[in-house]
């Protein structure tokens, strides 16, 4: 139990988990103070997104000869983290809306921090794990001004706010989550 306690210590998983908690009740608030009608996705995306980015510090280690080390494989460990941390991030949404304002659909939570997590590992691959967060910044910075998604390539650029069963909007999601994860799982965080 001590090696957890250590592992989350050193990736900042006290802190993430703080931010995302109080950036989901913020939007909580703002829900219920009529920050968007209903079936707006935006507010739920804001939530998942801030919660992402802030549980992407944690994808890199504070020394990377110590990482090295590990007495366990880092693939498995790597994509556990990825997988838990969207699993955290989701069902903070859901337990915050659970006690307010009904923002989303479980489906739809799941599916956007899924994807979203999968942007958040690939940007850790891409960038490492300081700059993990502008990847899922960027996508959602653009979906949320996009055109409205009436072709394919638009509803691909805006899958995080397409309504729940979506194709283009789940299948973006899901290759995002897949990739996102495996090349985290195996490359780890850019040096």
């Amino acid at each position: 139990m001590r090696w957890l306690t250590l592992y989350a210590r050193s990736r900042q998983i006290p802190a993430s988990l703080a931010a995302v908690v109080v950036s989901a009740v913020a939007v909580g608030a703002l829900a219920r103070d009529g920050g968007g009608g209903p079936g707006d996705p935006r507010l739920p995306v804001l939530v998942l997104a801030t919660g992402a980015m802030a549980v992407s510090i944690g994808l890199s280690g504070q020394d990377l000869a110590l990482d090295r080390t590990a007495a366990i494989r880092w693939v498995p460990r790597r994509a556990a983290h990825v997988l838990l941390c969207g699993a955290v991030v989701g069902t903070v949404l859901l337990t915050v809306q659970a006690m307010g304002e009904d923002m989303a659909t479980t489906a739809f939570v799941v599916r956007d921090s899924a994807g979203l997590m999968g942007l958040v590992a690939l940007g850790a691959v891409l960038s490492g794990g300081q700059y993990a967060w502008t990847l899922p910044f960027a996508w959602l910075s653009f979906s949320f001004f996009a055109p409205p998604p009436t072709s394919a390539p638009t509803q691909v650029a805006s899958w995080m706010l397409l309504p729940p069963g979506t194709a283009a909007g789940t299948w973006t999601a899901l290759v995002l989550a897949v990739a996102g994860t495996a090349a985290y799982a195996v490359a780890g965080p850019r040096r």
